[in-house]
């Protein structure tokens, strides 16, 4: 079924890291003799080869989505551009054909394929390559689109930046109203870059709390931090998707979304990261762990002989004390043997064992 791959990583893994290329690939055309295929191409070998699960890319096209003037929502001096047209208009040459040789070329690398669309020609021409929608936070309240997407019954990705909680709640219903597919719901901050403090990653858990039916993760905007540690905490907080802008050269200047990327670099300590809390995380169950048997039955206490008993002797409290290791009679046990008699004689400094009374 389409979205079974998606599903039973998430499933499997417990974890799925989108690389968003968006369409950083653009700066890299020099490096594959000119081709902004082949630059394209360029990202998701990297991307498929550094521990991402699914690479995605953004279509559209300048004329569909912003006004001629429609001002920028960045700072100029990461992207010295003034209009949004403008900036969009920079990278928009990529057609049907293009995603679909990409979509192949991801499938051939074992890494999933998929891009947002902007507008419903895309919407309608993506659609055979990939199995996944990723709808913007941009057009949450874009009903026609939404409605349009929803309607293919794929699985949906829906980033939720700058949302009202009767707005997520509308698109939510939207969406259900004509998809039975699971929905996922990225927490999502739209200010590029997002200041650490503006971060706000509790939310992913009242996302959690308040459409307990859904996929919940996180979208990010934040400079990469050394450690990872703000997507680490995403995830820690019940993030099961992760979606971060994508780059092979963070220290491109003034160019869309490079300047809070992540890098190759990025990504592999991402994924050794996650890894590595699943390992320190396992099980919720309590109980003793089989791991702890050996230690649990050195460092216990048992009832040891204080001094010799004699046989026919009653056993009172002052002729015991207890000592490791716990391999006998354990102290919450040794109320039951009081008062009864040795059928032996017992030396001082050894085990009792409930044997040794009648």
């Amino acid at each position: 079924m389409l979205g079974d791959r998606y599903y039973n990583k998430i499933k499997e893994q417990g974890y799925y890291i989108i690389a968003e290329a968006g369409v950083n690939y653009y700066e890299f055309v020099d490096r594959c003799a000119g081709s902004p295929l082949e630059a394209a191409k360029l990202m998701v070998k990297a991307a498929a080869e550094n521990g991402a699960d699914a690479i995605k890319f953004q279509t559209y096209k300048a004329r569909n989505l912003a006004m001629k003037d429609s001002p920028g929502a960045w700072d100029r001096n990461d992207i010295p551009v003034e209009t949004q047209f403008e900036l969009f208009q920079m990278y928009d040459r990529l057609g049907e054909e293009e995603y679909k040789e990409l979509s192949q070329y991801a499938n051939s690398l074992g890494i999933e394929f998929f891009s947002t669309p902007f507008d419903m020609e895309s919407a309608d021409y993506l659609e055979p390559y990939m199995e996944v929608y990723k709808i913007s936070s941009s057009d949450i309240s874009n009903i026609p689109l939404m409605r349009k997407i929803a309607k293919k019954n794929r699985p949906i990705i829906l980033s939720t930046g700058a949302s009202n909680i009767e707005e997520i709640d509308e698109a939510v219903s939207l969406i259900k109203s004509c998809n039975n597919r699971m929905l996922t719901l990225l927490h999502c901050v739209l200010e590029y870059p997002t200041p650490y403090e503006n971060a706000n990653l509790l939310k992913i858990r009242s996302l959690a709390n308040r459409y307990p039916d859904v996929i919940v993760g996180y979208s990010d905007h934040t400079k990469p931090d050394a450690m990872m540690d703000v997507l680490k905490t995403a995830y820690l907080l019940g993030a099961k998707v992760i979606e971060k802008h994508f780059t092979l050269d963070k220290t491109i200047k003034k160019k869309n979304d490079h300047f809070h990327s992540m890098d190759c670099d990025d990504l592999r300590k991402l994924k050794t990261s996650l890894e590595f809390i699943k390992t320190i995380c396992g099980s919720d169950v309590l109980g003793c762990q089989e791991d702890e048997i050996t230690t649990r039955n050195s460092v216990r206490r048992s009832a040891v002989s204080l001094r010799p008993i004699m046989k026919g002797e009653r056993l009172t409290e002052n002729m015991v004390i207890f000592k490791r290791p716990g391999t006998g009679i354990s102290p919450k046990e040794f109320d039951s043997l009081v008062g009864k008699r040795a059928n032996k004689d017992i030396r001082e400094d050894v085990l009792l064992e409930k044997e040794d009374f009648e």
